[in-house]
Formats: C-alpha cells, sequence, structure tokens
C-alpha cells in the first residue's frame, strides 16, 4: 500500500472524530498487516503462558527458540511445579535473567496447581493473581488462547498509539481504558496485534519509518516523531 501524506494531521476536535479516525487507522493497519498475529509459538494457554511470562526483556524470536525443548521436558503445571531448578534454568539460560525467569515459572506452576487445578484460568481476574502476570501477560492469553477479546498495552502499543494521538496517558491501565474506547471490542485483540506489528516494522522507537507509513496521513506526528 502506497505510504499516506507525510503532513501531520490535525488532531480531531470531538471524542467522535478521534472515534472515527482510530478506527480508519486500524482499518488501514489490518490491510497493512494482514498477517498480525501473536508471534510466540504456543499450543495451549499453558504454554502461551509460560512463552510471555519468558519474553520480559527478550525477543519472541529468542523465546520461541527455546520454549520447544522447554515444552517438551515440562508439559504441564504439575511439571513446572516439581522442576528441578538447575535443569530449568540450563535450558533458559539463553533467554537472560534465567533464575529468576525459573524461580516464576516454578511459581507459577505451583500457584496453577494449588489453585486452579492445573489449568490455566479464563477470567483475567483469576489470571492477574499468579505470580509474575500483570495485565498485559493475561491479555495476551485471554485474547489469543481463550478468545476473549483483550488490549495487550506492551512498548510498542504504548508508543504507536500516543504518536496517534489515541491518548496521553502514559499508564499501562489508563491506555488499555482509553484503546478500549476507541476500537470496537470485537477488535481489541487484533487491533493490538496491528500497533505491535505496526511498531516493530515501520513506527521505530528512535527513528519512525514516517515516509513509508501507511497511515502517516492520519497521523498528527507523522515527520515529527523520534
Amino acid at each position: 500500500m502506497a505510504a499516506s501524506t507525510k503532513v501531520p494531521a490535525k488532531p480531531p476536535t470531538t471524542h467522535l472524530g478521534l472515534v472515527r479516525r482510530a478506527r480508519r487507522v486500524d482499518r488501514e493497519l489490518a490491510e497493512t498487516y494482514p498477517d498480525a498475529r501473536c508471534e510466540l509459538d504456543f499450543t495451549s494457554p499453558l504454554e502461551l503462558l509460560v512463552a510471555t511470562v519468558l519474553s520480559a526483556q527478550t525477543t519472541d524470536v529468542r523465546v520461541n527458540q527455546v520454549t520447544p525443548t522447554l515444552f517438551r521436558r515440562f508439559p504441564d503445571a504439575a511439571a513446572y511445579a516439581g522442576a528441578d531448578r538447575d535443569e530449568l534454568e540450563t535450558i533458559l539460560k539463553p533467554l537472560g535473567f534465567f533464575r529468576a525467569k525459573s524461580a516464576s515459572l516454578m511459581g507459577l506452576g505451583q500457584a496453577l496447581v494449588e489453585r486452579f487445578d492445573g489449568e490455566v484460568p479464563g477470567r483475567l481476574e483469576d489470571l492477574v493473581t499468579l505470580p509474575g502476570v500483570g495485565r498485559k501477560t493475561a491479555n495476551v492469553v485471554l485474547g489469543n488462547a481463550f478468545g476473549v477479546p483483550g488490549i495487550t498495552v506492551d512498548t510498542h502499543v504504548k508508543r504507536v498509539s500516543r504518536r496517534l494521538g489515541w491518548t496521553e496517558e502514559t499508564d499501562p491501565v489508563k491506555i488499555e481504558t482509553a484503546l478500549g474506547d476507541l476500537i470496537e471490542r470485537s477488535e481489541w485483540t487484533m487491533m493490538s496485534h496491528r500497533l505491535i506489528f505496526h511498531g516493530r516494522r515501520c513506527c521505530f522507537a528512535r527513528k519512525p519509518n514516517c515516509s513509508g507509513c501507511p497511515v502517516a496521513g492520519l497521523c498528527p506526528s507523522a515527520g515529527t516523531a523520534g
């Protein structure tokens, strides 16, 4: 798709105008990134939960390199709860912070076994009670493993949504609320993927590619973000 003009768009003067612009941007990003998805490899809610916990302070690519071995060796919550710490640390060592991450997975497994019969709960209010699980991780699991719409406010969603003028908030929970007020609930999960794809492929943190951006004509930061 050809890039839009680089002249910064004027911010909408009404909330309705902002809603309309946000939904237009989301449609444009849907056309630009038809393959937008969760880039962590998983086959079950537990695998996605574990992979998401491990993705902190590392890349999805690196996590995906480690998880095949991890998932074979630890197929369920009970296996994590009773894991040999040295073995777990050896598997996770390529990710960095492997001692802390090993402790997190063992604690996660214990909590799942003790409070949820070893199953990953499908409600946000239950997920966030698990050690190492906040709203971001919970929404990833809900949206991609359970089909429950959720907004994942990671570093890309935070950056891109602010540049687009969708919110001025910096707190992740307030950003989640603001975005949820703009985009249809049924699109929350996919909208998150699209913003993440856009942040990783075009709207970079240090030097966004505004000249190649498909929504530059709808973005108040076009040509000025840095």
